[in-house]
C-alpha cells in the first residue's frame, strides 16, 4: 500500500505559471492541456467575436477584458504523469492571489516576453519563488515575432533576477525570419511551421545537422551554432542540485500562440520538475508519501456555478490519500466533519473526485467552513501547516447598497466575496458602516461587477483614497484615539485596526501614544 502510494504521489507534478499580462500565460496553459488531451480546440483570449474564451478564464469580466483575473486549476494526464497546472493572474492588482497560489506549488514556470523581457509583475512574482526556493523554469515566448536578442534576455534574467540560466534550446533567428529551436539537451534541430515528419533534424557528433538541408544555406544557421558553441565553452553547466534550490533555471524557447516548442518544453520540464515535497506543519516536516490524508486550503471562489451560488475551498494535499466521504478534523477550531462533496477542475468544467494524493488539487464545497490558510488533517489529528501571507490594503472605499430593499442580497455578497480574500472588510465602531480596502483599483472594479451580476445588487462606492492600515491588541484600544486622520474601525474577525491618512499621520499617532503597539501584517513572521 505504502509503496503504491509513493508511486503515485510521484507521479504528480503541481506548478504555477507566472508572468507580467500579456505575456502568453494563459495561452501556453491552454497549449499545454491541448497535449495532455484535457481539450480539444483552444480558444484564444483575444478571440472575443468568436466567442472562443480561454479555458481558464472562466469568470464572466475575465471574458469581457481578455485579462485573468483569479488563479484557475486544471489537471490533466501526459504520459505517466497527472499534472496539475494553475494559471495566474498577471495583474499586479490581483497578486496576493497570486502569491498565495505559489505557496500551494511545487515549481513554476516563469513566462518572458522575447520582446519586452523581465517585467515589474514578473519581477515581484519571482522574488516570491526565490524566497520560497521553489524551481524556476523559464519559457521565453513570442520568437515568431521580432524580440530582443537571446544573449542580452539571457544577460538579463541572470543580472535582473540573480538567478543562473541554462538553455536547453537555442533559437535559429525570429519573427518573419524565425526557422526554429536549435535544441541542446535532445541533439535535434526543431524546425518552425514544418509538418511532423520532417519536423526534426538529427545532429552529428559536431553538432551540426546531417547531410545537406537547405536550412545551412541561412547564416542565421551559423549564427545559432556560433552562440551555442560560446553557450558550450562559457555558459553555465547545468545542474541539477541548483534547479531544485531555485538557484538556476532551465530556458526555454518558442511560441505558446503557434503551438512551437510548447511539446519540447513540456517533456523536459517532465524529466527534471520535481514530485511533491515535504512542507513545515505545527507537527515538524510532513513527508508527502506519509500515510494519513492533510492539506490546507489556499485560495476560496465563489459562484464557479453561477446557476448554484456555490462557493469552493481549493485544497492543497500535502500527505496521504484523499477519500470522498472521509472525516478530517479543522486545525483552526478542532471541529470534525465529513468531505463529502468534492471535485477537481479544468477551468469551469468539474467532475466529482473519489479519491486523490498528495500534490494533488481538489475543490471542497464550502458553506462557511473554511479560512483561506485553514489545515485540515485526516481523523482526530490536528496539523497547521505554514501561514499563508495576508496583505495590508492600501485603497479604501466605503461601500453601500443602492437599493435599499435590496440588502439580504448586498450582505451576503459581500460577506462571500470578502472570504475569498481579494477585498478586505472593515466596519467603523459606531454605525459600524462597510469599508472595503484592497491592495489595488481593478479588486474594486471586480467586486461592483461581481456583486451586479453573481447577487443582483447594485452598490456605490465611495472612495477614502490610499490608507495605511495597522492592527492593534483588543487591550488597548480607546475608541476617543479614533480621528479622520487615525480612523479606528474593526476588521471581519471584529480585530481593532487603525486607518492613518499618511506617514505623517502615523508617525505623529506613534509619538503621542508610544504604548500602543500596531502591527503589519506583512511584517509579522
Amino acid at each position: 500500500m505504502a509503496n503504491d502510494l509513493t508511486k503515485e504521489v510521484n507521479s504528480r507534478r503541481t506548478f504555477a505559471i507566472i508572468s507580467h499580462p500579456d505575456a502568453g500565460k494563459t495561452t501556453l496553459t491552454e497549449k499545454l492541456l491541448l497535449f495532455g488531451g484535457a481539450i480539444r480546440d483552444a480558444g484564444t483570449v483575444k478571440g472575443k467575436k468568436t466567442g472562443k474564451y480561454a479555458t481558464s478564464d472562466w469568470m464572466e469580466i475575465e471574458k469581457q477584458r481578455g485579462i485573468s483575473v483569479t488563479s484557475s486549476v486544471m489537471q490533466f494526464q501526459y504520459d505517466d504523469f497527472w499534472i496539475n497546472i494553475l494559471d495566474t493572474p498577471g495583474h499586479q492588482d490581483f497578486s496576493e492571489d497570486t502569491y498565495r497560489t505559489l505557496m500551494a506549488v511545487d515549481s513554476a514556470v516563469m513566462i518572458i516576453d522575447s520582446a519586452k523581457g523581465i517585467e515589474e509583475q514578473t519581477l515581484k512574482l519571482f522574488k516570491v519563488c526565490k524566497m520560497r526556493g521553489i524551481p524556476i523554469f523559464t519559457f521565453i515566448n513570442k520568437l515568431d515575432r521580432q524580440g530582443r536578442p537571446p544573449l542580452e534576455l539571457l544577460a538579463e534574467i541572470e543580472e535582473v533576477l540573480d538567478i543562473e540560466t541554462y538553455p536547453m534550446n537555442w533559437p535559429i533567428g525570429m519573427g518573419k525570419e524565425f526557422y526554429g529551436i536549435y535544441d541542446r539537451y535532445y541533439k535535434r534541430i526543431e524546425q518552425f511551421r514544418t509538418d511532423d515528419e520532417s519536423r526534426y533534424l538529427p545532429l552529428d557528433e559536431k553538432g551540426e545537422v546531417i547531410g545537406e538541408h537547405p536550412i545551412k544555406q541561412t547564416g542565421l544557421y551559423d549564427q545559432a551554432l556560433e552562440e551555442v558553441l560560446l553557450l558550450d565553452e562559457a555558459g553555465n553547466e547545468f545542474s541539477i542540485e541548483k534547479l531544485n534550490e531555485g538557484e538556476m533555471t532551465p530556458v526555454f524557447f518558442g511560441s505558446a500562440l503557434t503551438t512551437f516548442g510548447v511539446q519540447t518544453f513540456l517533456e523536459t520540464y517532465l524529466k527534471f520538475a520535481p514530485a511533491p515535497q515535504s512542507r513545515n506543519s505545527s507537527l515538524g516536516e510532513i513527508d508527502p508519501a506519509s500515510e494519513g490524508f492533510s492539506g490546507f486550503v489556499f485560495k476560496i471562489q465563489a459562484n464557479m456555478n453561477p446557476a448554484h451560488r456555490d462557493r469552493i475551498a481549493f485544497v492543497r494535499i500535502c500527505s496521504g490519500e484523499f477519500e470522498r466521504g472521509m472525516s478530517v478534523t479543522l486545525a483552526r477550531t478542532g471541529k470534525q466533519f465529513k468531505l463529502s462533496q468534492s471535485t477537481q477542475f479544468l477551468a469551469d468544467d468539474r467532475s466529482t473526485v473519489n479519491k486523490a494524493v498528495s500534490g494533488d488539487i481538489i475543490g471542497l464545497y464550502d458553506t462557511g467552513t473554511y479560512q483561506i490558510g485553514d489545515s485540515i488533517a485526516e481523523g482526530k489529528k490536528i496539523i497547521q501547516y505554514e501561514k499563508l501571507p495576508q496583505f495590508t490594503p492600501e485603497l479604501f472605499v466605503k461601500v453601500t447598497a443602492k437599493n435599499v430593499m435590496k440588502q439580504k442580497s448586498f450582505h451576503k455578497g459581500i460577506h462571500q466575496l470578502v472570504q475569498e480574500g481579494a477585498v478586505q472588510l472593515f466596519k467603523t465602531y459606531r454605525m459600524e458602516d462597510y469599508i472595503l480596502g484592497a491592495v489595488g483599483q481593478l479588486q474594486f472594479e471586480v467586486f461592483v461587477h461581481r456583486m451586479k451580476n453573481e447577487y443582483n445588487s447594485d452598490v456605490i462606492m465611495e472612495p477614502m483614497g490610499s490608507k495605511i492600515a495597522r492592527w492593534v491588541e483588543h487591550d488597548q484600544i480607546d475608541e476617543s484615539l479614533s480621528s479622520q486622520r487615525s480612523l479606528l474601525v474593526k476588521d471581519r474577525f471584529d480585530q481593532p485596526v487603525f486607518l492613518f491618512e499618511n506617514d505623517f499621520a502615523l508617525r505623529w499617532f506613534m509619538d503621542k501614544n508610544p504604548s500602543i503597539q500596531l502591527r503589519d501584517p506583512m511584517e509579522i513572521d
